[in-house]
Parts: structure tokens; sequence; C-alpha cells
């Protein structure tokens, strides 16, 4: 463990997560999660990012790409009520260093405004748009964070179900796969979470959902069906209350002879990718992240980021 992990662990559960929890709604936690993204990123690197309309939903991109060039379609999280293109443009920067592919980034709507089944339908609307553009399926890699990376998996078994064309490969960070709340590590990890406040936890899936079921695969991809579906990434940390989240996952998509690599960590923090510019740690995964992808679109770039 890295001096800089410790120190942003004692940072992230002796102040992160209390601030959070006492967000009174989901207002106040987005103008948190946006401060906390400056911060975070030290800047605000979204403002040299490219504005982009994808079927009139607004998205930002780290740069128009070449034509027929691999891209990046990236579904942030925020647990469906914070979170947009800005609080993960940095995020979005060293992907793009790493993998050399723009990213594009949706602004999905969010709840409790926009509840489920808003969030799904607007990251389809966002896939159809980049190939009605011109961009191939088979160039297009599909990732994401929490929240949104259990919408990337969602988007993915959508296509599966329906006989649509796949992206090349997917990839998700510590995704929230199964709003039932039913994985063990909810409860067994409820103690060592180092971010998340679990005492918010049953009230975020009530302003998401707002009465529709929580094992519709569009909200739950832990019941979605896989068959045919490209290789999949998830990197999870061990101690965190969404691990088992991960790791039903994986045997989900194993058990319909989808391709997986699961990489977990130890005494991380809930997508700890997303502190780059602070942990080692983050560096070393988002590097092992960008050599999967790497190797399901091309060669790697030929200078080094």
């Amino acid at each position: 463990m890295s001096w800089q992990l410790k120190v942003l662990r004692v940072f992230l559960r002796q102040v992160a997560r209390r601030s959070l929890a006492r967000q009174p709604d989901s207002a106040g936690a987005r103008k948190w999660f946006e401060r906390g993204a400056w911060l975070n990123a030290r800047g605000r690197p979204w403002l040299h990012f490219t504005p982009d309309s994808l079927a009139e939903l607004p998205a930002l991109w780290t740069a128009k790409p070449a034509p027929c060039a691999p891209i990046i379609l990236y579904l942030h999280g925020g647990g469906y009520v914070m979170g947009n293109p800005r609080t993960h443009a940095a995020l979005a920067n060293y992907l793009k260093r790493k993998t050399g592919l723009e990213v594009c980034l949706p602004d999905y709507r969010l709840a409790p405004e926009h509840p489920f089944p808003a969030a799904f339908e607007d990251a389809r609307n966002a896939w159809r748009a980049l190939l009605g553009a011109g961009h191939k399926p088979e160039n297009i890699v599909l990732g994401g964070d929490s929240a949104g990376g259990g919408l990337a998996l969602a988007l993915l078994g959508h296509l599966c179900a329906t006989g649509q064309p796949r992206p090349a490969c997917v990839f998700a960070f510590s995704p929230f796969t199964d709003l039932t709340l039913e994985g063990p590590s909810i409860v067994q990890n409820a103690r060592s979470e180092i971010l998340l406040p679990i005492s918010r936890l049953e009230r975020l899936r009530d302003r998401v959902l707002q009465g529709a079921d929580p094992h519709d695969p569009r909200i739950s991809p832990l019941y979605a069906s896989f068959i045919g579906a490209p290789p999949v990434l998830i990197q999870v940390a061990r101690r965190e209350i969404l691990h088992s989240d991960s790791t039903r996952m994986v045997q989900h998509l194993r058990a319909q002879g989808v391709e997986v690599t699961l990489q977990e960590g130890g005494n991380l923090p809930h997508v700890w990718q997303y502190f780059h510019g602070w942990l080692p740690e983050a560096r070393k995964s988002l590097t092992e992240a960008a050599a999967f992808i790497r190797a399901r679109v091309g060669p790697p770039p030929s200078t080094e980021s």
C-alpha cells in the first residue's frame, strides 16, 4: 500500500464518506461531487473538451475522433443521481492518454427528476447515435464506473438480448449491477467500506427506481442475458460494499460463455481509478485496463504517454 493510499483512505473515510452521507438531497450531492471533482482533477480539464450532441443528448469528447478510429463510450458513475461528463473529464483524459483513443462522455439524465429507465434510454440512444454517425460497433469500447459501469453492462445485455451489433469489449470499475441490494458484501463489508455511506443505499435505490422492479436487467444487469457478448473486464476492491456485485456478475457472465477478466484490489476505495492523479495504485489499474482495451481494438499508440 502506497503512502498516498494510506492518506487518502483516512480522508475518504473520515471526511468524504461522512460529508456525502449528510447531503440532504440529490441537488446537494451533485454540488458536493462537482467540488470534489474539481479538487481531484486540480482544475477543470473539461474546458478543453469538445461538446457534441448524440441524438439530442449532450456529450463531451476528449477531442472529436478521426473517421473510423476506435473510440471509448464512457458512462460516468454517481449512483444515477449525480455526476456528469465534467466530473469524469480527468479520468477520460487519462484513459485517452493510456489507450490513444478519444473518449465520449454522454450527459445522461439523472434521478429523481428522471427515474429509471431514463439513464438506460439515454445510454442506448448514445450508442445508436454513434452508429448512426458512422462509428463501427467493433471499433467502440464501452465502459463506465459504479452506476455507469452497471449501465454499460445493462446496455451490453440489451444488445445481446435483441441481437444487435456489440462493442469490441466492455470494462467496468466497481460496477453497480444489482439494485435488489442482495449482494452479501453489502453487509459483510459494511465496516470496511471506505467511501460509500451504506446508510443511504436503500434511499438511493428508491430515488432511482420509484417503484420499478429492481430485477429489471436494464438497471440490474446481473439478471440480463449475455449470450454472444464480447470480452469484459471488471476491476473491483475486495473490501467495498459492491464487491459481490462484481463477483456475481463475473460468475453470471462466465456461465453464459463470456470471456471475463476480473482484477481485484485490496484496501482500495470504491472506483479508486478515479484518483489516478494521486494514487499509484489507480494508475497501475488504468494501465491494465488500457492494455485490455488495446488488445481488442488494435496495437498500442506509438508514443508513450
